[in-house]
């Protein structure tokens, strides 16, 4: 598509209104990294509003309107609604002049919206965000919405190469016709703290001598929760003094309550439900997991390095996701007992300060939030110049 200038030519001392798009504004990676963006924008100059796909209060509502945004919500789409979730889109667009940018990070349905609200002269972004789809027919439905995505927006952004070649195709990667934005974090609030280590373990009832190992993430097909069980039987197999927490909560938290019954790990197994405040827990950690079938580029993935945590990530997981050597990639396809075998190899470990190094690897918020500003204001101004 070709760029298009901002709605309206912001006037001296105007704030630039940035809608952004998702499913549901909880509190899973894509949003929290938004959020964090937010925080450190300057509001004098740049404000996010966001639309979500549903009437309910969403999470961080209380705090978007306490940084002075706002929340609006469209009707989900259902194929057979077409006509009126554009209709809604239609509305929406005419009846907010101020919003003169949107950031669909929600690209299932972004080659609807995005189009409705250029032909309103709006700027247009695409935001790629993971590496693959859910199996069977939202699957496939999910490819259907998303084919020729790159002609249907001015930008296109995604969190890792292989985000956006899944979503914007290799050749389009390859011309350099997608930026990459990376998950970038508030690194400094996720620095090894001692003292909240030793206070979070104790409310855990986790000894001195117990090795807990943690996954972050919503219990769905995707973040394979299940065979971070099975990790932890195998290290209970062969003694190893191993306990796991599972943080967050979804559609199959039951089924994998149901599997630690079974396994009679029940003793061993801390089910936390959703956290707003994730930070103590890396704390508490000794070792990290992520066994995803598929991910864009994990934003827990780097909290987790940023609190100084070794893991193991799946394979299938971008490369790009490891910048400290703290990492490892492995595959899901191999037994669980391999994995085990890792972590108990690893052992106990003194945690490090990785502050300066997650700086220095550009996946720091404050510094993104400033880029991601100017490149804002620049398109503001009639000008869609490279985002550096």
């Amino acid at each position: 598509m070709k760029e298009t200038k901002g709605n309206k030519k912001t006037e001296q001392n105007e704030i630039l209104h940035v809608l952004h798009v998702f499913g549901k504004l909880n509190r899973g990676g894509a949003e929290s990294r938004v959020m964090d963006l937010y925080r450190n924008m300057d509001r004098t100059k740049v404000q996010f509003d966001f639309m979500q796909h549903t009437a309910r209060v969403c999470d961080f509502q209380p705090e978007i309107e306490q940084l002075g945004g706002k929340v609006y919500h469209v009707p989900p789409f259902r194929f057979w609604n077409y006509f009126s979730y554009c209709k809604a889109w239609k509305e929406f667009i005419k009846k907010h002049p101020e919003i003169r940018i949107v950031h669909g990070h929600m690209t299932s349905t972004a080659s609807i919206y995005l189009p409705i609200a250029h032909k309103k002269g709006v700027f247009t972004i695409a935001h790629s965000r993971n590496a693959g789809v859910d199996k069977g027919i939202k699957g496939k439905l999910t490819k259907v919405l998303r084919r020729n995505l790159k002609e249907k927006c001015d930008r296109c952004f995604a969190c890792s190469k292989l985000a956006g070649e899944a979503v914007f195709g290799k050749e389009a990667m390859e011309q350099g016709n997608v930026t990459i934005i990376p998950n970038a974090i508030d690194a400094a609030r996720f620095t090894f703290d001692p003292e909240v280590r030793k206070q979070k373990r104790e409310e855990l009832h986790i000894q001195p001598q117990e090795f807990l190992i943690g996954e972050v993430g919503r219990f769905d097909p995707q973040k394979n929760q299940k065979y971070a069980v099975e990790i932890l039987a195998e290290c209970r197999k062969k003694n190893f003094p191993a306990k796991l927490i599972l943080i967050g909560e979804g559609p199959l938290m039951e089924n994998v309550r149901q599997q630690v019954e079974e396994l009679r790990l029940q003793e061993y197994v801390i089910f936390t439900g959703l956290q707003k405040n994730v930070v103590p827990f890396y704390q508490a950690m000794d070792f990290f997991l992520l066994p995803s079938f598929y991910e864009g580029l994990p934003g827990v993935a780097v909290e987790a390095q940023a609190n100084g945590l070794r893991g193991i990530l799946s394979d299938a997981i971008t490369t790009e996701t490891a910048m400290t050597s703290l990492m490892e990639f492995r595959s899901v396809q191999e037994p669980a007992k391999v994995w085990a075998d890792r972590i108990m190899a690893c052992g106990h470990y003194e945690r490090q300060n990785m502050l300066k190094q997650m700086q220095e690897t550009g996946f720091d918020v404050k510094n993104l939030a400033n880029r991601l500003q100017d490149f804002y204001l620049r398109v503001s101004e009639d000008s869609a110049q490279e985002f550096i």
